[in-house]
């Protein structure tokens, strides 16, 4: 690779982890082309983005992020590295696939080195399975929205019932 293309490719690179704050890192080492493929094939299904970089490149690239992402560096950038690019409202979607693919894999890979969720990191395999049931940010306000109209819906239908039962013991009243 020239020095040309490794520019292009840093650049681009840049350009990706600055918009896309929800990004994984993987080591799929050891998988077959066949393999790759279909880890490929799923990512694409599910709307995230597989690319396989150099990590001389993907540390270039993460130095011209605003984001304190040093720990990513020196923890999780050693060996065979894939970066999955997730959505903005889609965090976990990443974390869903590589969980989906190791149930197929015998050998249980690819394995999670790190991740970057807003930029808060998670380096580890051990944050698979809470990257995975993470919320997007729609079924978050949802819930928020869902609690706070809770009460006043118990207030109101309390409300409503008393209503109700008034009227049925006046009527019993005055039926004796």
């Amino acid at each position: 690779m020239t020095r040309e293309e490794k520019a292009k490719v840093i650049e681009e690179l840049s350009e990706k982890f600055k918009t896309t704050s929800n990004f994984y890192v993987t080591d799929a080492s050891g998988l077959t082309v066949a393999e790759v493929n279909n880890f490929r094939r799923m990512c694409f299904e599910n709307g995230v983005e597989y690319r396989v970089i150099k990590n001389t490149l993907i540390k270039k690239a993460l130095e011209t992020v605003d984001a304190d992402l040093s720990s990513l560096n020196d923890e999780v950038l050693k060996g065979f590295s894939g970066v999955l690019f997730a959505q903005q409202d889609a965090a976990s979607a990443p974390a869903k696939v590589i969980k989906k693919f190791k149930k197929e894999d015998k050998e249980q890979r690819p394995t999670l080195k790190g991740a970057s969720i807003e930029y808060d990191l998670f380096i580890g395999e051990q944050h698979l399975n809470t990257l995975s049931e993470l919320k997007s940010k729609d079924e978050l306000i949802g819930e928020v929205i869902g609690l706070l109209q809770s009460p006043a819906k118990n207030v109101i239908s309390s409300l409503q019932s008393g209503g109700q039962t008034l009227s049925g013991l006046l009527q019993t009243l005055s039926e004796r």
